[in-house]
């Protein structure tokens, strides 16, 4: 299919530029980075919103600190992304004042996408500052983070970021060309509508010395963006242009390509950042119910469950045989399913009284694989 037809309704992307785009032997380079703004900007008054994810915190912070990251301790890291934070979000302002925007800084942690809250937090903010004309900077914040909250590479913070501000494209902007069948071969795959264990084979290890991502977390990014519905593109920044050549249709890069309808609201958030707290083992009619009729899932159809989780929490749900058949947000606690599982709706209303639900999981908060 025609790139142009690909990205005819593109209206919102996100634009995630890797550390070595912008960096020149461990420091950021005005440079490379106006050349980028310019880029951005152009797209932007073309009428399209858009959104930066950028890496570069540690790297710059290392320059200024004249240290080698590779060398440094976790705690000596997050020394270093607190003072580059502060230089590359000067260094951006400064070149996107020059191109007439203004920007706003986004920091966050893993915990900001899992917890319901924040996550909306997080999608008012920035819808705001688009709302304003203000273009969003994010980052992973890296001053603070452990690795129990920790995305661990700016290619799965802009997948989720895509997903928060309910993007239609998402960009990685890095130093190759797009994903690559063979090796060998001189040209990356054009489009991409699926990502399998052969895939994942292909891809090679990490990225640059000034990065944490590499191929298998741009394929893990796509995998996201394409079981969201939405499309992502990998590309390379050095191109003079990249971002307005893109959206003018130029086959550059390789396009991942969700199909069908793409995940709204709540159901993406469900699908890729709710943190599940326990599953629920469904009986065959139950699995029936769900994906054949589209049904919710009443307690009648739950066989067994594990985990602890209160209502409001998002748990697993597997088929009889112990397939994972899709995730949801629960109306009840453990405890109060513990006295319901495989109960009809007269004995529930005898078991908790008037106060209850009529679905365990309601279809609205239900997603399947």
């Amino acid at each position: 299919m025609p790139r142009r037809e690909l990205l005819r309704n593109v209206r919102r992307i996100v634009v995630k530029i890797g550390s070595s785009l912008i960096t020149e032997e461990g420091v950021i380079s005005n440079r490379k980075l106006l050349r980028l703004v310019r880029d951005i900007a152009g797209i932007l008054r073309k009428g399209y919103e858009v959104v930066v994810v950028s890496s570069g915190a540690i790297s710059a912070g290392c320059g200024a600190l004249k240290k080698d990251r590779r060398l440094m301790s976790i705690p000596e890291k997050q020394a270093a992304a607190a003072i580059g934070q502060i230089l590359l979000m000067n260094a951006y302002r400064a070149c996107f004042k020059r191109e007439g925007f203004e920007i706003g800084q986004i920091l966050l942690t893993e915990d900001d996408v899992k917890h319901r809250r924040r996550f909306l937090n997080s999608r008012h903010t920035m819808n705001t500052l688009i709302e304003m004309g203000v273009v969003p900077v994010v980052n992973e914040n890296d001053s603070v983070v452990v690795k129990e909250i920790k995305f661990g590479d700016n290619d799965t913070l802009s997948a989720h970021v895509t997903n928060i501000v309910q993007a239609d494209l998402l960009i990685l902007l890095s130093d190759i060309d797009g994903f690559y069948m063979d090796l060998a071969d001189p040209y990356p795959v054009e489009e991409i509508y699926k990502i399998d264990e052969g895939l994942i084979a292909r891809a090679g290890g990490s990225g640059s010395v000034h990065g944490t991502g590499g191929m298998i977390t741009k394929l893990r990014a796509a995998d996201i963006i394409i079981k969201s519905g939405e499309k992502m593109i990998i590309a390379n920044g050095n191109i003079m242009g990249v971002l307005g050549r893109i959206m003018k249709g130029e086959k550059i890069g390789t396009i991942f390509v969700g199909k069908g309808n793409s995940l709204k609201g709540k159901k993406r958030w469900i699908a890729f950042s709710a943190s599940t707290r326990g599953f629920l083992t469904i009986d065959d009619g139950a699995v029936r119910a769900l994906v054949e009729r589209k049904k919710s899932l009443l307690a009648t159809g739950v066989v067994s469950f594990e985990g602890r989780f209160d209502l409001g929490d998002a748990v697993e749900i597997r088929s009889p045989g112990g397939i994972s058949i899709g995730k949801g947000i629960v109306n009840y606690s453990s405890e109060e399913l513990e006295k319901i599982k495989e109960k009809k709706t007269g004995e529930i209303r005898a078991i908790l009284g008037e106060t209850f639900f009529e679905e365990v999981i309601n279809r609205d908060d239900l997603i399947l694989y």
